[in-house]
């Protein structure tokens, strides 16, 4: 084989035995030999904003999320991209959509392997902006992922146990990066570089491009359509704290229904390096639901 053949090998392989562990380091409630691979897959690929297969970039170092961006650092918005700006919040349902505190969705999540689809398992998500979450999937003895911050849960019909320290980053880090958190937190944030990257055509979409810049040098370029100016799709570079090779995140967002004042997508594609890995499909979608205490809490 030559060089590049075999570079590519190394990666498939690489990923492959990603795809493995990860599998492995869970415990599954389902005693059906198909399920808990396919599951697997899916509960990796749901950690991408909902929920990825995230890595963190080098400059995180051993924190369990991005550090502040420093306040002496002035950020820096190109009028146009502010317009841009302007016009996809606007899009997006103006101050409903700011002013959202959660979100409440139903469902369904596939899983896609080599282009082909590997598994599929109904779901239950509450997110508060911006690091909490209470996710559940499977019908008989769900299992339950719960997120606060930097503590994270897992609770499944043998009990509860602590999610590892990587799979919590890779959870905030997912969130950080998101649509949601990118329009409204991350925007904000002292130390950004923001430019209007002109016109594309992508996912078959006329696109404007707005490119982001934060203070820790992550590349974040949200696609609105032209017309519409609601977000088509997110893309952000990471680097492997591992293999230190650079890995490229995208969310594709399609068939916008509104909610409570609030376009929403109802089908989010999930992929790595150009490869689509996971597909949400979404039946229920509400906004800023009253909650019983303790929801997220390690508790059922």
């Amino acid at each position: 084989m030559g060089i590049a053949q075999t570079h590519l090998v190394n990666r498939v392989t690489k990923w492959r035995k990603l795809r493995v562990q990860t599998v492995q380091a869970f415990r599954w409630p389902t005693p059906d030999s198909r399920l808990p691979a396919a599951d697997g897959l899916l509960l990796s690929a749901f950690y991408l904003l909902l929920f990825a297969f995230c890595t963190l970039p080098a400059a995180y170092g051993q924190q369990p999320a991005p550090a502040p961006a420093s306040q002496d650092l002035p950020s820096r918005i190109a009028p146009t991209a502010k317009e841009l700006f302007d016009r996809t919040i606007q899009a997006l349902g103006g101050d409903a959509f700011l002013h959202a505190k959660s979100v409440t969705t139903k469902g369904r999540m596939f899983a896609i392997d080599e282009g082909v689809t590997s598994g599929f398992a109904t779901f239950e998500s509450t997110v508060q902006f911006p690091d909490k979450r209470r996710f559940s999937y499977g019908k008989d003895k769900p299992v339950i992922l719960i997120n606060d911050g930097e503590r994270g849960w897992q609770l499944d019909k043998y009990g509860m146990i602590r999610q590892p320290p990587e799979q919590i980053r890779r959870w905030r880090v997912a969130m950080r990066y998101g649509m949601e958190n990118v329009l409204r937190q991350l925007i904000h944030e002292p130390g950004l570089l923001v430019q209007d990257e002109g016109k594309d055509f992508i996912d078959n979409l006329p696109a404007r491009v707005l490119e982001i810049v934060d203070a820790q040098q992550v590349r974040i370029r949200l696609y609105v359509h032209a017309k519409t100016f609601l977000p088509i799709r997110i893309t952000y570079r990471i680097q492997n704290p591992e293999t230190k090779e650079w890995e490229e995140y995208a969310e594709v967002y399609g068939e916008y229904k509104t909610f409570q004042g609030v376009q929403t997508p109802m089908h989010i594609a999930r992929l790595l390096n150009g490869q689509r890995y996971s597909e949400v499909f979404r039946n229920f979608v509400q906004y800023d639901a009253p909650q019983p205490p303790g929801i997220f809490e390690p508790v059922r």
